[in-house]
């Protein structure tokens, strides 16, 4: 029904930006809420931003608040996230998810992309 696949990751030093993109397949797009998740080795997926259909953020974590922004543009059926101020600590694989209902806990998603790698080196 939705299908999504992230790319844009890569290796950069710390204080670098990176934009990356989820591109989307599915005609109702525009209904879902899309969040961006991260997972490090040997960590939990944990929540980092989300946005509304309508391209409201409605929650970002503590950890990326002021350095992270994430974007829509529903005609090209894709969201972005706008890394800047990069640190060590964001090395992760990078997931979008899609689902209708506005959680930060995986479980509220239920599409995902195979992930995009950032590792930010210091």
């Amino acid at each position: 029904q939705v299908q999504l696949v992230e790319s844009g990751g890569g290796l950069v030093q710390a204080g670098d930006s990176l934009r990356l993109s989820c591109a989307a397949s599915g005609r109702t797009f525009s209904s879902y809420f899309v969040g961006w998740f991260r997972q490090a080795p040997g960590k939990e997926r944990e929540f980092v931003v989300r946005i509304s259909g309508s391209g409201i953020t409605t929650s970002t974590a503590d950890s990326v608040k002021g350095r992270f922004t994430i974007s829509r543009d529903n005609a090209k059926n894709t969201v972005y996230l706008q890394m800047n101020s990069l640190k060590p600590e964001d090395t992760a694989v990078y997931y979008c998810a899609a689902g209708l209902k506005p959680g930060s806990s995986p479980r509220w998603y239920n599409y995902w992309g195979q992930g995009t790698q950032v590792t930010v080196s210091s």
